[in-house]
């Protein structure tokens, strides 16, 4: 049940993440799963603070996937306008 719960609130810092930014992330619900995951694995960078739901540390992780997705868009913004 763990590892669902963490899906979930993955997901839902993913979603948060392209919600502030006004980007939808590529790939749809896997993608924000992903960016939310990839988003907490960065925010670790930032240190373990604040509230914890599903083994997140919400606040970092949520930076962390706002710069994950910031870049990932800039990234698939340069390939298209160079294909």
């Amino acid at each position: 049940m763990g590892f669902i719960w963490s899906l979930i609130i993955g997901g839902i810092i993913g979603w948060l993440a392209g919600l502030i930014l006004g980007r939808d992330v590529p790939g749809g619900v896997i993608g924000t799963i992903i960016a939310g995951f990839i988003g907490a694995w960065i925010g670790s960078l930032f240190g373990g603070w604040g509230p914890v739901i599903g083994g997140f540390y919400i606040i970092p992780a949520l930076l962390g996937a706002i710069v994950f997705v910031l870049i990932l868009s800039l990234v698939l913004r340069m390939t298209r306008r160079n294909v």
